[in-house]
């Protein structure tokens, strides 16, 4: 028999109402760079069940880190709904690790982009503050096809030694959103942060957004750590992937760590984290309207 039910959902999905239409899914990824010393975790060994990963939960916005351009021509080619921006660290082109920002770009469409170096200078190729290598923010303007509303979303990994160099990226990453977003859009910032939630750099992000997990409004709170090191024996504890939003004009309806094992092993050394949000009715623009 039919389900009266379904027909209703499907009425208000078509009418935009339902929350879960008006939703959208950010997931942030550490890949982990194409490193031919992994062995039996090599990024040939992983590509396919990574992105198995990505295909299922099908995001709107895809954060990846450490991805190396032959990785970025992969994920081109497998993720045929999606587009990216974003540059090599080490040459603002192709060269070294992106931190590549993925929007489905049947929902979604870029109207800015742009990447910035964490460093005293960045608008260009350096190494910021005590930091062992170069790091980069990349960041896009964006906005829903269907409901016109435009956000920002910032994507970033913080240097693994430089603890100056954590607390100054954190610092400049605000100041950053704080320049572009006059218009006070909704912001997205995620990444690889390589510091936990009670260090410095994360508390100063945390005192201008809000950190997804803890904003969650189903209170599915779900495992703490992200950080696996290939290492399925150890307890996974270390929570250092984060996606922030802003204070206003968005609630966060979900937060969630994919802890997926396979034959013993995992598909990168981090556990990639997703999270549901909705925009508030009265930010960004009104909905577009119908050709």
């Amino acid at each position: 028999m039919f389900d009266k039910k379904i027909l209703i959902i499907a009425v208000l999905c078509l009418a935009g109402s339902s929350v879960v239409c008006q939703s959208m899914e950010i997931l942030t990824y550490n890949i982990r760079y194409d490193n031919p010393g992994d062995g039996i975790n090599s990024w040939l060994n992983r590509r396919a069940w990574l992105c198995e990963q990505v295909n299922r939960v099908h995001p709107d916005i895809l954060c990846i880190q450490e991805g190396l351009i032959s990785q970025i021509i992969y994920l081109d080619s497998t993720f045929s709904d999606y587009h990216h921006i974003g540059a090599g660290r080490e040459d603002g082109k192709k060269k070294g690790e992106f931190s590549a920002i993925y929007y489905n770009a049947k929902r979604i469409r870029v109207l800015k982009q742009a990447t910035f170096w964490l460093s005293a200078t960045p608008g260009k190729v350096s190494v910021g503050w005590d930091a062992a290598l170069e790091r980069i923010c990349t960041y896009g303007l964006f906005q829903n096809l269907a409901t016109g509303r435009k956000f920002l979303v910032f994507n970033t990994h913080f240097d693994h030694i430089g603890v100056e160099a954590r607390k100054n990226s954190a610092k400049l990453i605000l100041q950053k959103i704080k320049t572009v977003n006059p218009p006070d859009y909704p912001v997205i910032l995620t990444g690889d942060f390589n510091a936990g939630p009670e260090s410095e750099p994360i508390l100063l992000i945390s005192g201008v957004l809000l950190d997804s997990k803890i904003a969650d409004k189903s209170m599915s709170m779900g495992p703490d750590g992200t950080f696996n090191g290939f290492d399925p024996e150890k307890p996974v504890t270390e929570r250092i992937d984060f996606i922030f939003t802003s204070k206003k004009g968005i609630a966060v309806l979900n937060y969630g760590v994919i802890r997926e094992s396979k034959d013993g092993r995992f598909a990168s050394d981090h556990f990639p984290v997703t999270t549901e949000i909705k925009f508030s009715e009265q930010e960004g623009l009104p909905p577009l309207k119908k050709k």
